[in-house]
């Protein structure tokens, strides 16, 4: 079922920007369809999650490296699943009536990006593979991104999301390498027997507080506090649900979940208490400070992570259920404080409690639901909020190892960030819902009001209720939560049960004192006008974070000055030279075995070798780079006949026509340079770059006959023969390799090609203009290619058709018509052949890729004929769709077998019976190279189209200008 709700998230998210912009922000509704039903899916799993065996799924993905698509929903992982889905369903409602007015940014992306967060976010909660939780966990890191720079073109929101996302992503990288430590010592990257049979050592410890760094980056713990105030610069639902409910709870749950195991460390606990301590108690200071109301529940969200994870890593069972208790009440009244700021801010433009005036009297219910959110920060009764922080207090008021100890100054700092978490949530209160925290003199006018919609209103105050209604149920939420803390024993501690009276109790009288002191802290605050800021220390976490990142970009910036100076040869003679030095001293220093070798097998190879040596050799003394460029295509030419001779003949096709589009675009680009090589070399420097030549042919050389040598396992190709006929259903053994057996490399290497193709085209087309005549083109071939037989110059019926297109556009002279006629002639020919290459390339020399170059050669002979005006008469389309319809094909040839119940790329063999042809053997596979072959010729397209015709249009345009002038 899980398995199934992701896949229902990344569906919405998929339809999302296209839905969004058919039917506008009523699309939030359906999308809350997805975290709705993970809600009602999960409140079925109530009890199963804290039974002996709970719901687990499990789907084979990577069995080579024993990675699964495993996932168990315990009560920890259950918990989690209700906060994330709830909220997330709430938010999304939300963003319908806030987002309506919205044109600052993409809604569609933003949709996209929420509904996909919120099903990682359930991933992440569920997953017990600690590889597949690394999945999600770098999804949130990107998705987060993607959300908090929502408004693009603000430079506040870009550079708090780059912000966001180097921090997260260095904790991430530590955390991986301290899951892959942990998985190596524990031997299972599988986490519930991890923490059910937990080892010991240094590695362990190791990767434990390599865990954690993930952990306090992600939910913000100091050093890394800082970056989560900054984020505030996204839209507030945002902020509510990735800031408050979802995302920074991912730290959190990872200390929750590997508390049993790794709560006694020494390591674990001075991390977790220390800097869950510090955050407290800064967050919770900064927040008494704040006039915005939404950075002040910014600041109160960094303190009260630190409590969080000072409670669920503290290590005894009543400190757990504390924890756990404050989870649910945090993200219910943080969420819903959220969102009250964000109803307020939509409703008068502004969040500045030294502006808002009128709140109360305007909006009663919302007045009403945030309170309730406030009190239950502040820890009053009977919301949940104060059932948790009695709890809480209960755990750590009695230390196991005494006051002088890490859970002394734990309890410490609980008491005191109580204090002032009491404090900034008057302060909320106060600046939000009464005009007297306006100062006596100036009292600004009041702000524009726009009446929210009923949604905008009830969100928020539905939240607020929720958490007053599970505090009354306290003690039936204890039996749900209770399973998860019998696990967490290492620490003693108090016995601790959740409820609204307990007596007359030591932590009723802390409480008591903390709302005391919190209210005088607030009246204090009250006193002293708003506009006057209090110093705060020198020191600031966001001022050290830019100060090392300008470091850092200044380390690179004299670290590229030293070694890139701009001179071409000396950046490959460095590149050379370190491929030459790296191998030489590992063959001297170590043992290696040297092969027997047979240099020669015919007087042919004999023969081409001479010849490719001496065109390698023409070639670096030619001065032209016209004679270079045929030099070193002659070498091409030799090493696919070398290929021929030693019996590859798929090999030496490729490579022929590789070699072959190779030069046609160095011929193409050749146009745009001048004729000798700018640089004239002296005779100390041409004997000093062909030493340096000779080292790394030689160099390479032996190092390819001592691999070639160190052999210790069986070969990759052993059997290969065989299993081509077997599996792939081909007797072409490098085709079958393409499109069966490394199928996946193939489809990596079709994204590259992509990629390729995209690079090249934004180099020419770097202007609109280029682009729109282009597309011209193409429009004007297909409207011919729609009326046949009439000149597009000419529209008389009877007027002769020419042996090119466009005849007006071309130049005279530079006319061929031997070229034009042989062109004709022989193009047709030449797509045939290919198309032959492609249906036969899975048992004879062709394939795909063969196949693609051969038709893109055809099209080349097209442009050389008759240039860009030819070109699109021969294939009137854009390159892009051929790319994007052939990376389609070759990625729905993968899906298509998952859907059968078979692996991806799986391919099936049959012999259909045809009249008059008889048994014709088919493998699904030739959609795959179906694929390739359109991704090719695409590539090729483009290329022609770039370094054809678009600088044909560039050279024209200078052409132009220069006779303007």
């Amino acid at each position: 079922m899980i398995v199934a709700l992701l896949l229902l998230h990344l569906g919405a998210a998929l339809v999302a920007p296209s839905l969004v912009r058919r039917l506008g922000t009523g699309v939030f509704w359906g999308l809350a369809l997805a975290p709705a039903a993970t809600a009602v899916w999960a409140a079925t799993q109530v009890w199963a999650a804290g039974g002996a065996e709970p719901h687990t799924e499990r789907v084979n993905w990577v069995s080579d490296l024993g990675m699964d698509l495993t996932f168990r929903v315990d009560t920890l992982a259950w918990v989690l699943t209700m906060v994330v889905s709830v909220v997330g369903a709430l938010v999304l409602v939300y963003c319908a009536h806030y987002l309506r007015d919205d044109t600052r940014g993409n809604v569609g992306l933003l949709a996209a990006s929420l509904t996909a967060f919120a099903g990682a976010m359930l991933g992440l909660v569920t997953a017990d593979d600690l590889l597949l939780l690394y999945v999600f966990w770098e999804l949130t890191t990107i998705l987060s991104y993607l959300l908090i720079g929502y408004l693009s073109r603000s430079p506040a929101s870009t550079r708090a999301a780059k912000q966001a996302l180097i921090v997260t992503t260095a904790g991430g990288l530590a955390m991986l390498v301290g899951i892959v430590v942990l998985g190596t010592a524990g031997g299972t990257y599988r986490i519930s027997e991890l923490v059910a049979f937990p080892t010991a050592g240094t590695a362990t410890s190791v990767g434990v507080v390599l865990l954690l760094v993930g952990a306090i980056t992600k939910s913000a713990l100091v050093p890394f506090h800082f970056w989560l105030p900054g984020a505030m610069v996204a839209p507030t639902p945002i902020s509510a649900y990735l800031h408050a409910a979802a995302m920074v709870k991912a730290g959190v749950y990872l200390v929750a979940r590997f508390a049993p195991a790794y709560a006694d460390l020494p390591a674990w606990q001075v991390t977790v208490l220390v800097l869950g301590g510090a955050t407290m108690l800064l967050g919770a200071f900064r927040a008494t400070r704040q006039n915005d109301l939404k950075l002040l529940l910014a600041y109160g969200t960094v303190s009260q992570l630190g409590f969080l994870i000072l409670l669920l890593g503290y290590g005894s069972a009543g400190a757990t259920l504390a924890g756990l208790t404050m989870l649910v009440a945090h993200a219910l009244f943080k969420s819903s404080l959220f969102l009250a700021v964000g109803t307020i801010d939509h409703a008068t433009g502004t969040r500045d409690i030294r502006r808002l005036t009128g709140v109360r009297t305007r909006m009663p219910w919302l007045t009403a639901g945030a309170t309730l959110s406030a009190l239950s920060m502040a820890g009053l009764p009977v919301l949940l909020g104060f059932v948790g922080k009695e709890a809480a207090v209960t755990a750590v008021l009695d230390p196991a190892d005494g006051w002088w100890s890490l859970q002394g100054g734990a309890a410490v700092a609980v008491v005191l960030g109580s204090v002032m978490t009491a404090a900034y949530s008057f302060r909320f209160l106060w600046g939000a819902f009464t005009d007297s925290s306006r100062p006596p003199v100036g009292r600004p006018a009041p702000p524009h009001w726009h009446r929210p919609t009923w949604v905008l209103v009830a969100v928020p105050v539905l939240l607020g209720v929720a958490g007053l209604a599970l505090g009354l149920t306290s003690t039936v939420l204890e039996e749900v939560l209770a399973p998860h803390t019998v696990f967490v024993t290492h620490v003693a501690g108090p016995e601790v049960h959740l409820g609204l009276w307990h007596g007359l109790t030591p932590a009723l009288g802390v409480s008591v004192l903390v709302w005391v002191l919190g209210a005088l802290w607030w009246g204090m605050q009250s006193r002293r006008p708003v506009e006057v800021p209090v110093p705060l220390s020198p020191f600031d976490a966001g001022r050290g974070y830019h100060h090392l990142m300008r470091g850092v970009d200044r380390v690179a910036l004299e670290v590229t000055g030293f070694l890139q100076r701009g001179s071409l040869p000396v950046l490959l003679g460095t590149i050379v030279a370190v491929i030459i030095v790296v191998p030489t001293v590992t063959m001297v220093t170590r043992e290696v075995s040297w092969p027997a070798l047979r240099l020669t097998d015919s007087a042919a190879q004999v023969a081409t070798a001479a010849l490719v040596v001496s065109a390698a050799f023409l070639a670096t003394r030619a001065r032209r780079r016209l004679r270079a460029v045929f030099l070193v295509g002659v070498t091409g030419y030799g090493t696919a006949y070398l290929y021929l001779l030693h019996g590859a003949p798929d090999l030496a096709l490729t490579q022929l026509l590789v070699e072959t589009v190779t030069l046609v675009v160095l011929v193409l680009v050749l146009r745009r340079l001048s004729g000798r090589f700018p640089d004239d070399p002296t005779r100390a420097n041409r004997r000093v770059r062909a030493v340096i030549g000779a080292a790394a042919a030689a160099v390479v050389g032996a190092a390819a006959v001592v691999a070639s040598g160190s052999r210790v396992q069986e070969p990759a190709g052993a059997g290969l023969a065989d299993r081509a006929v077997d599996y792939g259903g081909g007797k072409n053994i490098v085709n079958v390799i393409l499109v069966d057996v490394r199928a996946w490399d193939t489809m990596g290497e079709l994204s590259v090609i992509l990629a390729a193709a995209t690079g090249v085209a934004s180099l020419i087309f770097l202007r609109d203009e280029n682009l729109r005549r282009a597309a011209e083109g193409i429009l004007r071939a297909r409207d011919q290619w729609a009326r046949p037989g009439v000149d597009p110059v000419d529209d008389r019926q009877d007027a002769v058709t020419p042996w090119i297109a466009r005849v007006d556009l071309l130049d005279p002279d530079r006319r061929s018509t031997i070229l034009e006629i042989v062109t004709h002639l022989v193009f047709h020919t030449i797509v045939l052949w290919s198309i032959y290459l492609l249906l036969s390339g899975h048992n004879q020399p062709g394939g795909g890729f063969a196949a693609g170059i051969v038709a893109g050669l055809a099209l080349c002979l097209r442009y050389l004929a008759g240039y860009g005006a030819e070109l699109s008469a021969a294939l009137p389309v854009r390159p892009a769709s051929l790319l994007g319809t052939g990376l389609f094909i070759a990625g729905g040839s993968a899906v298509l077998p998952m859907l059968f119940g078979s692996p991806a790329l799986r391919t099936w063999i049959t012999d259909v019976p045809v009249p008059l042809l008889g048994e014709v053997h088919v493998v699904t596979s030739l959609l795959f190279d179906v694929g390739v072959y359109l991704v090719v010729l695409g590539l090729m397209l483009d290329i022609l189209r770039s370094f054809g015709s678009g600088i044909d249009e560039i050279a024209a345009d200078e052409k132009e200008r220069v006779a303007g002038r």
